[in-house]
């Protein structure tokens, strides 16, 4: 199998003890055309901008300025992408990229910290119309075309409420379901994946934050010409809820209803334990662990959000994770296309560090010479000054070889941002939610399929700076 079609484990996963597998449906089950959908929600969430009077009118969605897991700076209008410990590596004012300077003199004494009020983090696909959005509209702040009385707070709370409104409005989804080739992206392997699933004895559960008539038409869409004969997606699964408001559906109660009659879509309260087949809105994860007499490492649930699908089921119920990251296929591709270059830079650091290593020796020799104390070289003076030119153009001629090849390799899947699940030599900010909260991530539902539901999914041994070589 392809690199990018694996499963990545963080933590072993024995799917034979996997009793029932929950699914999102939302960029997991059913996936977008990244750019059509974000583009639509952009354009849908300008209108009540322009309505309070905003010049937005020239606005556009630029989907390659933005990626997944960067962070909004609330109190100084940027969008971040930082290491795994929270350093700051690349920083945008608004659309402006921040010289070195800039962002040194902003991040030099900060770090991300995701618990702050002050960042937002991008855990989602559906953050890039958001975060487009943000940059264009933080430089029409500054351009003093918005209200002078508004900060990067505000003005960013503003423009979640409009593109809330946005994925809720009917008349968008309306869009999407009126013409569904234009937005959804089908992949015939994930109904027979869920097939093989349910036949080797697992529950299936639909979990989305989606309305009923919404799922319905889009999984009809994506599921039914793909299922045997006689078979529609309804028969897949064991339990629908929808309207199931993550995250809170994972850490507390709520009042549930059930679809008394699913073609008019009406609903009555309902009372007890959820029947299994039923679909219902609303409720929790403990109402269906109670009701399924499952817990825990039982229940494994996939889904695309990293806060409201992975972390709070793993952090709150200990449930079983897995991330839906379909922008990994053509991340690992590009890496894979520049995997013969990487491989010169990797050679050709090695000898830097050589050369580094060798430049710092000589010095400290040259230094005990001149002050007369410690172990003194064999060398003269002279030839100590003349080895240290000739190593340190030696190391400034590879400089300018290196550079140029560090310069493409950090702008690999990206050429603004970078690489995903990467932030220079060290792993993304991004890259550790997704290690901490997910046991398993994948680009897509229909990797499981080559896995099987009988697999054992065993954990890569992690490195360590001391590893051998």
């Amino acid at each position: 199998m392809a690199a990018e079609r694996r499963l990545w484990c963080n933590r072993t996963l024995n799917l034979r003890s996997i009793r029932a597998i929950g699914y999102d449906m939302d960029y997991t089950l059913v996936h977008y055309r990244t750019e059509e959908w974000e583009r639509a929600a952009f354009q849908h969430a300008l209108v009540p901008l322009a309505q309070r009077g905003w010049p937005v009118q020239n606005l556009r969605f630029d989907p390659a300025s933005v990626i997944q897991g960067l962070a909004f700076d609330l109190d100084l209008g940027n969008l971040v992408k930082a290491t795994r410990f929270g350093y700051v590596i690349r920083a945008h004012h608004g659309t402006r990229v921040l010289s070195f300077e800039e962002q040194r003199t902003a991040y030099a004494s900060t770090f991300v910290d995701l618990s702050e009020p002050r960042w937002e983090f991008m855990n989602t696909l559906f953050s890039l119309s958001e975060a487009s959005l943000f940059a264009q509209l933080v430089d029409l702040l500054d351009a003093d075309r918005l209200p002078q009385t508004l900060g990067y707070r505000e003005l960013h709370r503003i423009l979640r409420s409009a593109l809330d409104e946005a994925h809720n409005l009917g008349e968008l989804k309306a869009r999407i379901t009126a013409d569904p080739d234009r937005f959804v992206e089908l992949d015939p392997e994930v109904p027979l994946t869920l097939l093989d699933q349910k036949h080797a004895g697992k529950r299936l559960l639909l979990v989305t934050n989606s309305d009923w008539s919404y799922t319905r038409s889009m999984l009809a869409y994506a599921f039914d010409r793909f299922l045997p004969k006689g078979l529609a997606w309804r028969n897949l699964f064991d339990l629908l809820i929808v309207d199931a408001r993550k995250p809170a559906f994972f850490s507390g109660r709520q009042a549930v209803y059930r679809l008394a009659d699913e073609e008019r879509g009406w609903l009555e309260p309902h009372r007890g334990p959820l029947v299994p087949g039923g679909a219902y809105v609303g409720g929790d994860a403990s109402l269906v662990e109670s009701s399924f007499e499952l817990s825990g490492a039982q229940i494994l649930y996939l889904g695309d959000h990293l806060f409201g699908d992975v972390h709070v089921s793993k952090q709150t119920l200990r449930w079983r994770t897995g991330l839906i990251l379909r922008e990994l296929e053509p991340e690992m591709r590009a890496l894979e296309g520049a995997g013969a270059a990487d491989a010169e830079l990797a050679r050709l650091m090695v000898r830097k560090e050589e050369l580094d290593h060798r430049l710092a020796h000589l010095r400290l020799a040259r230094q005990r010479v001149q002050l007369g104390y410690g172990p003194q070289p064999p060398a003269r003076p002279e030839d100590l000054d003349g080895a240290i030119k000739s190593v340190g153009e030696e190391s400034q001629a590879l400089d300018s070889v290196i550079g140029p090849l560090a310069k493409a390799s950090g702008e690999t899947g990206n050429p603004t941002w970078g690489p995903l699940m990467r932030a220079g030599y060290d792993k993304s900010l991004f890259a550790r939610q997704v290690e901490r909260y997910a046991d398993v991530y994948t680009s897509r539902v229909s990797n499981l399929l080559a896995a099987t539901p009988f697999a054992y999914l065993r954990a890569a041994r992690t490195s360590l700076p001391h590893d051998p070589a």
